[in-house]
């Protein structure tokens, strides 16, 4: 019987075996399932942590120096903040900077500029004459620029300079390309310079060779007639800039060595111009312009038979920088070459 019943016996330590081994597995794997998520052992805890290596962080100065054109060295700061440069004003937005104060004659600013400046409070330079350094002072400015050595005289740099550093040019508007780089360079804002002055240039030389066919070889004159009198407004300030210098028109002979020049009747017979450009400054200029324009002399002239004189507006006309610059050549372009 015992014999028998072996093979039974062996195939039941087979299965028993077998059930073993399974049940074994099954432990295995939910040990290591209970323990996903969580740290496995020491072997983990060898890992070194990645060290980061430590950046040194330069900081900006806050400050640097400059000279002027009038040879001050001053130290202004990196990015100023509170800027005062009267009669600039046209420059500065034109590279995205909004001035602390503005110009002003008469308690009123640049009328061209008043839609971005509405909100500028005005420092009135009675007579031409700056503002006195008290008024300056309460604005707080934290950079001064003086936009010729005019403004910089009698005392006003001196007390200026008290109040804020004082940068003064020789004549910012008689180089637009260079006071405006330097603006640039002394607000923090290079780029925008360039930028401006990129744009501006496309402008001028598609005016120029719109108006050639109609202006090679002739000359023009700009002439501001208020409530003082009259004058030519020579090659290197306001509209006569433009014409002669931007433009490329032809000047009168009055004007090869000066600035201005008082307007007469004694000049007309030399007032060598195909094109004449008046300015009614303020309104104040109509009695002198009457004087000069109803007469003879003036009629039988080239540019007043062939009716190329022009009126042109006593807001940008008597500008200095690029937007005012861009005005008058539009100004040009529509009356000359249409």
């Amino acid at each position: 019987m015992f014999q028998k019943s072996y093979p039974y016996l062996k195939l039941l330590k087979k299965s028993s075996l077998i059930l073993l081994l399974v049940v074994m597995t099954v432990s295995l794997l939910s040990a290591c399932g209970s323990n996903a998520g969580h740290d496995v052992g020491p072997a983990e805890e060898t890992i070194a942590p990645v060290e980061t290596a430590a950046v040194e962080v330069q900081e900006e100065p806050s400050t640097k120096v400059v000279i002027d054109e009038q040879d001050h060295e001053l130290t202004i700061p990196a990015k100023p903040l509170k800027v005062f440069a009267p009669y600039m004003e046209d420059s500065l937005l034109s590279i995205g900077v909004k001035p602390v104060v503005q110009w002003a004659d008469g308690g009123v600013g640049q009328k061209y500029l008043q839609d971005q400046l509405q909100d500028v409070p005005l420092a009135n330079f009675a007579g031409g004459l700056p503002p006195s350094p008290e008024v300056v002072m309460a604005f707080e400015p934290d950079l001064i620029i003086l936009h010729n050595a005019f403004y910089a005289e009698n005392g006003v740099y001196e007390n200026y300079s008290k109040i804020a550093p004082t940068y003064v040019f020789n004549n910012a508007a008689g180089d637009l390309e260079s006071s405006i780089t330097k603006l640039g360079e002394l607000l923090g804002k290079p780029e925008e310079a360039v930028n401006a002055l990129s744009a501006y240039e496309q402008k001028k030389e598609e005016a120029k060779a719109k108006l050639a066919p109609v202006v090679d070889g002739k000359n023009a004159v700009l002439i501001n007639f208020n409530g003082k009198g009259m004058y030519l407004i020579g090659g290197n300030y306001f509209g006569g800039y433009v014409l002669s210098h931007e433009l490329g028109i032809g000047k009168s002979k009055l004007l090869e060595t000066a600035n201005s020049l008082d307007a007469s009747l004694e000049i007309l017979p030399d007032l060598d111009a195909d094109f004449i450009f008046t300015i009614n400054y303020g309104g104040t200029g109509t009695a002198n312009i009457m004087e000069l324009t109803d007469n003879a002399i003036w009629k039988s002239m080239p540019a007043a038979k062939n009716e190329n004189v022009f009126e042109v507006s006593d807001q940008y006309w008597t500008g200095s920088g690029l937007i005012a610059y861009g005005k008058m050549i539009d100004d040009v372009v529509a009356l000359l070459a249409p």
